[in-house]
């Protein structure tokens, strides 16, 4: 009888300490959390709400060929010689579809001047001259002064 009361009593303790384990350690991922959230890697989390801009509103020009900011996140796009996660909304092809702003037909001149049917190579890296908008300190002072003509 004191054999398998012991049994029992190491079978509960067993039981409790994994129960314990379990509540310290939901979903077994040791505590940590990915970048992604604690959204699990079968689903898929809900995209960031995107800025919208009544059409007839323009974002200020400091000079002119000014390239437009982007006024939504774009942290986790790709933008790479394989990919280009911009063009999936902003070509022409999808632009209307999702509601974005077309890329301009500037973008599909080469440096010959010659119009391709693609966006040209050297207009890919989008981020090369757009930069998302940021609420954000300056580090240093400011003296940019915009164009005349265009205040």
């Amino acid at each position: 009888m004191k054999k398998l009361l012991m049994v029992l009593m190491t079978l509960c303790t067993l039981i409790a300490g994994i129960a314990q384990a379990e509540l310290d350690n939901p979903g077994g991922v040791g505590g940590l959390e990915s970048l992604r959230g604690s959204t699990l890697l079968e689903d898929t989390r809900a995209a960031d709400n995107m800025k919208k801009y009544p059409r007839e509103h323009t974002l200020e020009s400091d000079y002119v060929y000014q390239p437009p900011l982007i006024p939504h996140n774009i942290r986790n796009y790709e933008v790479s010689l394989n990919a280009n996660k911009c063009l999936a909304c902003h070509s022409w092809k999808n632009a209307k579809e999702m509601g974005a702003t077309k890329i301009s037909v500037t973008h599909f001149v080469n440096r010959e001047d010659a119009v391709l049917a693609d966006v040209s190579p050297r207009r890919y890296f989008c981020l090369q001259c757009h930069v998302p908008q940021a609420d954000a300190k300056p580090l240093v002072e400011n003296k940019f002064e915009s164009v005349d003509s265009l205040r």
